[in-house]
């Protein structure tokens, strides 16, 4: 058979999702844990981390992880602590996203944010304004006057810093983990 009819295989954090959503790597370790989960942890941590060292889209990950998604857990063999603290040296932040407001759980009778509503219409132009409305918890006239206003005088975009590289990334990584992305142990 050649290579082009062999099956693909699946992505380490998609064959072995058990160990990523373990709940021991889904959310940090309480400090004072006693020593058992402690190397439960370790060895879980030890594991998913050869399964991310292994995998051909670990650059590609890691960069989405630091930069532009805010994941929990582990992923592109660092844990959320690291991922905090590479985002802190190469002074970027990611905002978490608002699951509340996306989802349509926000509490009746709130002040709702100018650039809120603009944030939920650019992400979701294809939903009615009464669904907009439902999912930030006000009326259908709020949204229509906060889209009128960014019609008629648009919010100027916010000043961002420039994205960090790829490689900049990387080498930040490196630092904060003690090794390289490939999974060689740093010097």
């Amino acid at each position: 058979m050649s290579a082009t009819n062999q099956p693909q295989r699946a992505l380490g954090c998609v064959e072995f999702a058990s160990l990523f959503q373990n709940p021991l790597l889904e959310e940090p370790r309480a400090h004072g844990a006693p020593a058992d989960v402690r190397r439960r942890y370790h060895q879980l941590a030890r594991l998913a981390y050869h399964v991310c060292a292994a995998c051909p889209l670990i650059d590609e990950c890691l960069y989405r992880s630091v930069v532009q998604v805010n994941v929990a857990g582990y992923a592109a063999a660092t844990t959320p602590h690291q991922r905090a603290l590479i985002r802190a040296r190469l002074k970027i932040t990611v905002d978490p996203e608002d699951f509340d407001t996306l989802a349509g759980v926000t509490g009746r009778h709130r002040q709702v944010d100018h650039a809120e509503v603009v944030r939920l219409r650019r992400a979701n132009p294809q939903d009615s304004l009464e669904d907009l409305a439902r999912r930030l918890g006000c009326s259908l006239s709020t949204v229509k006057r906060h889209l009128r206003r960014e019609r008629n005088n648009p919010s100027p975009p916010a000043p961002r810093r420039p994205a960090p590289s790829h490689e900049q990334v990387r080498a930040v990584a490196a630092e904060v983990t003690g090794r390289v992305a490939s999974g060689v142990r740093a010097a």
